[in-house]
Formats: C-alpha cells, structure tokens, sequence
C-alpha cells in the first residue's frame, strides 16, 4: 500500500471489512475518513496515523457545522480506520478529551428527530397517490412501512417470499435481517387489512418472476430490482406534499424514519408497552425508543 493513495489506502482497508460489517456502516466509514482527508489536504497536514493536534483541530472545525452525534461517530471512524492501517492511535489525550467536552458543553447533545406520520396524516398521504404503476407501490410502500416501523433498508429488501396473507384478512412478514440484526436472526412483523388490501393490487400489477416487492419502474414497466434506500425519502416528502387542505409537518421535517416514529407513537396512545414497540420496531435500546416517543400526543390523564 505504499504508494497508494490516502483515499485508496482506505477504500483498500474498507474493502477487506466487506461482509463484516453492513453496507451503509462501510460507506458512513469512507465519507467520514474522506471529509477528515479533503480537510488535512486543504491544510497539507498528513492524516494518518492518527495525532492528537491534527484531531483536536479537526473537532474544532467540524463544531460549527456538525452535531455532537456526528462529531463523536466521525471521531469513531477514524480511530477504527487508524487501526485497519496498523498504525497506534495517539488520538487518546487530554486535549482531545477537552476538545470533546467543550463541543459536548456547546452543542445540544438530542439528535434532531424525524416528525412522526401517524395514521390519519398517514391515510391521506396513501389516498393522494396518484392512480399510475408507481402510485400504487408507493401506497404499498407507505401503508408497509408504517405497519411494519420498517427502517428504509429494511423495507427495499422486502421480497415475495417474506409476505403472507392470513386468514384474518391481514398481513405477515419478515424482516431479514436490520441494523440491529446483522446476523440475519430476522424479526415477524404483521401488517393491517389496509396494506393486505393494497398488497394483492399491488402483485396483480407486478410480474411474478420479479422478486423485489418495491421493485424500481422505468417508463411504466417494472424492473428486476429493488429500490434503493435513499428513494423511501423521496417517496414520504412527494406524499406529504401531495396532501392539500389538511394540517402537516414541513416536508423538511420528514425522513425515511417518520414512518417508524410515528407507528411507535401511535402505539403508544393506544396503550402498548414499550417492550411490544420495541419488539414491533425491532430495538435493542429503550433509550433509542424513548426518543421517538418523546413528542407522542399521549395525554396520560385522559
């Protein structure tokens, strides 16, 4: 790796974690190790290995932009990747410490969170569809994502195989495999009459040798593949705009998780416990759930 890159040194690290650890994980490794190179190149400061100055400033650069989640997971990424490339991390000084707890002083330590589509705004978002191939897997896809409090990656990778009818008239699923399951251990998920209903629409439409539920379309014909991710965003902001004369967040607001924020707290107004939200959600952390349900319209004296 000598005479490699700065870049290509990494990419070459990242590559060899492939399998490890999940796709997005590897692809949040090489955007931060990038945004720290382009800033030490900027400065023709050597990046690697490591060193607590070049850290320090690069902390101090990144607080007047950043959150402190961000700052903290960026931080974490580098000493992984310092690592990879054999080197000893020298990051773990008094300076560094005190460059983290001023920007821990300054910055407010909540994430930003996503607003929540619960079920009446989410009904209307579904009804607003247009009546195209595309409209009709994106009802699909909202009433899915809602039911299952499916992440954007979990919903892509939804295949055929992993829907069932039941005789009740509803739905059953499972997600395969999630952030919180690397594993690929998978979690049952059930789904409401209103996505079974807009399910066997939805597969008259699409050819049954394409596997992919939310397969992609492309001048009115389905293709042989799934969505990517970063699409279940764009999906959620054109159904809320589409919504007319009906009180609704900012579309700036809204992410592929409002979906997932706002089934947990309409579970929770109906009475469920967080261990059924966070088995529903697949959490491992009440923390992480309790987040979500911090803006809940949950009046407990009611």
């Amino acid at each position: 790796m000598r005479h490699m890159s700065h870049y290509e040194k990494i990419q070459h690290v990242i590559n060899q974690l492939n399998g490890a650890y999940a796709p997005n994980t590897l692809r949040s490794y090489y955007a931060d190790a990038k945004s720290f190179v382009d800033w030490c190149e900027q400065r023709k400061t050597k990046p690697f290995p490591l060193v607590s100055d070049t850290v320090r400033g690069f902390i101090e650069h990144m607080q007047l932009d950043y959150s402190y989640s961000t700052i903290r997971r960026r931080l974490s990424a580098l000493r992984r990747l310092n690592g990879l490339l054999g080197f000893e991390d020298q990051t773990f000084t008094e300076d560094v410490y005190l460059a983290i707890r001023k920007l821990k002083r300054a910055k407010c330590l909540e994430q930003r969170q996503a607003v929540g589509i619960n079920e009446d705004l989410l009904v209307k978002m579904i009804e607003a569809q247009p009546d195209t191939l595309v409209g009709k897997r994106n009802r699909l896809l909202l009433s899915l994502g809602y039911d299952f409090l499916a992440r954007r990656s979990e919903l892509v990778a939804i295949r055929n195989e992993d829907l069932t009818f039941t005789q009740d008239g509803a739905l059953k699923g499972i997600i395969r495999r999630s952030k919180t399951d690397q594993y690929g251990n998978g979690r049952l998920v059930f789904g409401s009459e209103r996505s079974a209903k807009l399910l066997r629409k939805w597969l008259k439409l699409k050819p049954k040798e394409i596997q992919p539920v939310f397969c992609a379309i492309n001048h009115g014909r389905c293709l042989d593949r799934a969505i990517c991710d970063r699409q279940v965003n764009e999906i959620i902001k054109q159904g809320l705009v589409r919504v007319k004369r009906y009180p609704r967040p900012n579309d700036l607001e809204v992410s592929g998780h409002s979906l997932r924020v706002g089934a947990a707290q309409d579970l929770l107004t109906k009475g469920h416990d967080i261990a059924a939200i966070m088995r529903a959600g697949g959490w491992s952390e009440p923390s992480t759930v309790s987040r979500y349900l911090r803006f809940a319209e949950h009046n407990i004296w009611k």
